[in-house]
């Protein structure tokens, strides 16, 4: 297996900020980065070597994205299916296009970790008002999910009876939906996996996730669940991408359950916002391990060098001027990445800030501290 390197052309699909760090990893390993993406401000393209504006679907661009690109990956799963396949005719892709279509689709997915013999919440694949007229006692309290463009708690709604259920299945406008059981929830955690090849993986630390209004808020790591726990976190996810053969970076959530079980919640099939704090926790991030396996090589070494965690910046601290950065800036334990995005909107990820320190109970105080300054 051959490996891509610096200074070939690498390709990605999007320009939103997964691909801008992903720009800037890539960039400083000595490869150059042409960004596919519609958007004339997108933050990666501000950042890559090359800018294609045009759409993910436009023929034309993909033809030269496969003609100057050693290979290509993507920083969304919602790219569609049948671009991926047309570059895999020409050029490498990873993740394939078929790994990617079971993460587009929330039906297949939890059919195809289920098929892998691994756990998911018990499920009902809703594509009609008629799926919904059994006995449904099994799956409430539940949560019904849009199976396909939901992201950040969007496309979802909580549900205790069938006739909610049904309500709410109407009121997406009848698109095909997954209806989950509510578990009862100890934490959340998540693991990000790193795969060249089946001899070839490198798991990160997992992370501890704290959401708000649906939407990651924060995470600790390393996670505070018990060893075995984390172990066993990290094995399901190898497991996962060997029953996908997976090549690339791929992040696998997990509800840890008040029974000490563990059960997957979904995948995503490329970095993650929960593997941030790789940025500067870690030897190396889960961004040049996208690099990396898009590339042959082998991942790099995934230990932890300090306890950290992670806060996200969203658009709702920007009022009638740039939020206080000082603050940040100021802190020698905290390391402040903003995307580079035009326009601050509500609930709109806007960048993130990493704090390390001796221990996690440390890092999460100080980077509380932090939080509630800026929101004054």
């Amino acid at each position: 297996m051959a490996h891509i390197l610096p200074p070939a052309m690498l390709g990605i699909l999007g320009g939103g900020q997964l691909g801008r760090m992903f720009t800037m990893a890539a960039r400083s390993m000595g490869y150059r980065v042409t960004v596919l993406d519609p958007d004339t401000q997108s933050p990666a393209g501000m950042v890559a070597d090359r800018h294609v504006c045009a759409g993910y679907d436009d023929e034309g661009a993909l033809e030269d994205l496969a003609r100057s690109c050693a290979a290509v990956t993507t920083e969304f799963e919602n790219v569609p299916a049948d671009s991926l396949r047309f570059l895999e005719l020409r050029t490498r892709v990873s993740p394939s296009s078929a790994c990617v279509a079971i993460a587009q689709d929330r039906i297949a997915e939890k059919r195809y970790i289920a098929g892998a013999g691994l756990a998911v919440a018990p499920f009902l694949a809703v594509e009609s008002a008629e799926d919904l007229g059994g006995d449904l006692a099994p799956l409430l309290p539940g949560i019904l999910k849009t199976a396909r463009f939901g992201y950040d708690g969007k496309g979802q709604a909580r549900v205790e009876t069938q006739e909610q259920a049904l309500s709410a299945f109407e009121a997406f406008g009848c698109p095909p939906c997954v209806l989950e059981r509510r578990l009862e929830l100890d934490t959340e955690v998540s693991v990000i996996v790193a795969r060249s090849s089946a001899k070839q993986v490198g798991t990160f630390p997992i992370a501890e996730n704290h959401h708000e209004g649906g939407i990651l808020d924060l995470s600790i790591v390393p996670a505070r669940v018990r060893p075995e726990i984390a172990a066993k976190a990290a094995e399901m996810a190898c497991a996962l991408a060997e029953a996908m053969n997976y090549t690339g970076v791929l992040a696998v959530e997990f509800f840890v359950l008040r029974d000490g079980g563990l059960v997957i919640n979904e995948i995503a099939p490329r970095p993650h916002n929960s593997g941030h704090y790789t940025l500067d926790a870690c030897l190396a991030s889960q961004f040049e391990q996208q690099v990396r396996t898009l590339c042959k090589l082998p991942p790099a070494d995934t230990r932890l060098l300090s306890p950290v965690v992670m806060v996200n910046l969203l658009g709702d601290i920007w009022r009638d001027d740039e939020p206080a950065w000082d603050l940040i800036l100021s802190e020698p334990c905290a390391v402040l990445h903003l995307y580079g995005k035009s326009e601050a909107r509500v609930g709109r990820k806007m960048g993130h800030f990493n704090v390390l320190a001796e221990t996690a109970e440390a890092a999460l105080e100080k980077a509380e501290a932090l939080k509630r300054a800026l929101l004054i």
